[in-house]
């Protein structure tokens, strides 16, 4: 699996840097058969790399820019891998836009943070809505958590985020746990990562 983009493709140098330690938290979490659904997959190296090395798990990219869609397109065009599927459209807020599943897992890396409430609304109705009974929900990404306290890094991450969009910036993890558990999902567990970021993982009763 080459790093390089190919034509049309996007790359991002952050995904290089946490692919492996997503990796290693999601390969004993998920069935060996899993039919996963990735929301917000960007310019879709996430996909290709976790499709390529968990080859028995079938990968749904999603998302809702066009560019992103044309740029996951891409990637898995030159991997020729059998289990990721052809990107769709997927607007995290729109229900209607949300495949029917069922799937064993839906993943979201970086997007709660860089999205309006709203967004991580749709997400956790959709989740409950495409999950099978037992799957789960992993969310990656900084959150501000009442216990911990925040790194300076990502104060200032925080900050930029809200500087280019009020509507952005990192969430409470006690406000992703009251949402999650609103909409019957049970919190599993909270794993530290890499650079001040989080896996935290939601399971369907």
């Amino acid at each position: 699996m080459s790093d390089t983009p190919p034509d049309g493709a996007r790359a991002s140098p952050s995904t290089a840097r946490n692919r492996q330690p997503i990796l290693e938290v999601l390969r004993p979490r998920l069935p060996s058969a899993a039919r996963v659904l990735e929301v917000a997959s960007g310019a879709g190296e996430h996909a290709l790399f976790l499709a390529s090395a968990l080859p028995g798990v079938r990968w749904q990219p999603t998302d809702r820019d066009v560019q992103a869609l044309a740029s996951i397109a891409a990637w898995r065009t030159a991997s020729g891998l059998a289990n990721l599927a052809a990107p769709i459209r997927l607007d995290a807020a729109n229900q209607a836009s949300w495949p029917p599943g069922p799937f064993e897992a839906v993943v979201c890396i970086n997007m709660v943070h860089i999205s309006p409430w709203a967004a991580t609304e749709g997400l956790v109705a959709g989740a409950v809505q495409a999950l099978t009974p037992g799957g789960r929900l992993f969310l990656y990404g900084p959150y501000i958590e009442g216990d911990v306290e925040t790194a300076a890094s990502n104060l200032a991450f925080d900050e930029s985020l809200k500087a280019r969009d009020p509507a952005w910036g990192l969430r409470s993890l006690e406000d992703v746990k009251a949402l999650a558990a609103a909409r019957g999902l049970a919190f599993v567990e909270r794993i530290a990562m890499p650079a001040n970021n989080l896996i935290v993982v939601f399971e369907k009763p």
